[in-house]
């Protein structure tokens, strides 16, 4: 529903209306010794963050989605609490933060980009979603710039503009295909790259901690003001696929934390594209979407972009720790 998150990139699915997306690890993560076991986690989570997609595009079908999202964020805002609670300092520690209108706009951001990647969900299935989604790397890289005062230089600026072409081939525009719905996961993704970056921010003075209880209480109360308006019951049933959900929100953030105490995030990160894999599996199967092949194509040109962009972004911060020195 983790970022270098001084930030690592986020796991495609995160963002999803599954769960918020990943957050750094609440504690000081141990030597990084341990790669083989964070890639297994990390295929888990984007295992666990399909089924969440797929309880997310049930539930998005019957109910409004701020109303999906707002009961998931209560049960993510408890989930935190405790979470925390277990942390040196507590929630005392947590509440303290030196930054508490980026942290408060951090949350909001993420939560509505959640709600409108339910939204994306049920209009465009989740194949397509995910398929547009995928930029997000893209768009991390292309405003670091310009919010942080970071140097992207040509080769990831020309890897941004193949990733952009990608977009177009899905989209397909001149195949009279293209929709205003089409642009929904565009918009979820933009809003995802800002809440990457504002999170960066805060980590200069932040710790994670502080960073992951703002992620989940500002969300938690941002969408409740919009949602509670539209509350209604569930059918029976339907509380058993919103209780999936919320322990599939759970169980992925655990696993997430775990797996980024044992690797870094740009080793993780190629591994929760298999979240694609996953979703077109589902599509398929449950919901008879079919698999276009410009969708297929457009897919792979977004998801090599958004690597080649990624392990740029590592490579400079090894080069940039080499230059700073041991004592840096």
């Amino acid at each position: 529903m983790s970022d270098d998150r001084s930030h690592p990139p986020y796991a495609a699915s995160a963002a999803t209306a599954s769960a918020p997306p990943p957050i750094p690890p609440v504690t000081p993560p141990p030597p990084r010794d341990r790669p083989g076991l964070a890639i297994i986690l990390m295929c888990a989570v984007s295992f666990i963050f399909a089924l969440q997609d797929l309880f997310s595009r049930i539930l998005g079908g019957e109910y409004p989605p701020v109303l999906i999202v707002m009961i998931r964020y209560w049960v993510f805002a408890v989930f935190v609490i405790a979470l925390v609670s277990r942390q040196p300092g507590g929630l005392r520690r947590a509440i303290r933060t030196k930054r508490p209108l980026t942290q408060i706009a951090r949350g909001v951001i993420l939560a509505f980009e959640v709600m409108i990647m339910v939204e994306a969900f049920v209009r465009l299935g989740l194949i397509e979603t995910h398929a547009v989604f995928a930029v997000y790397p893209l768009l991390v890289a292309a405003l670091s710039g310009p919010v942080l005062g970071e140097r992207v230089g040509w080769r990831r600026w020309s890897a941004i503009g193949i990733g952009f072409a990608g977009i177009l081939v899905i989209l397909n525009p001149g195949g009279g295909v293209l929709t205003i719905e089409a642009l929904l996961p565009l918009i979820a993704a933009l809003l995802f790259a800002l809440y990457g970056l504002l999170t960066r921010h805060v980590s200069r003075d932040d710790p994670a901690m502080v960073s992951f209880f703002w992620t989940g209480i500002a969300g938690a109360v941002a969408i409740t003001l919009a949602g509670i308006w539209e509350w209604q019951w569930l059918a029976p049933m339907d509380w058993v696929w919103m209780g999936l959900l919320c322990v599939c929100g759970m169980t992925s953030h655990y696993l997430m934390i775990r797996s980024y105490e044992m690797a870094e995030a740009s080793v993780l990160q190629p591994f929760a594209y298999t979240q694609l894999v996953w979703v077109s599996i589902i599509g398929v199967l449950v919901f008879a979407e079919s698999l276009r092949p410009n969708v297929v194509v457009g897919t792979v040109i977004v998801v090599a972009a958004g690597i080649f962009t990624l392990l740029r972004q590592r490579l400079r911060s090894r080069q940039a720790s080499r230059a700073a020195g041991p004592d840096r």
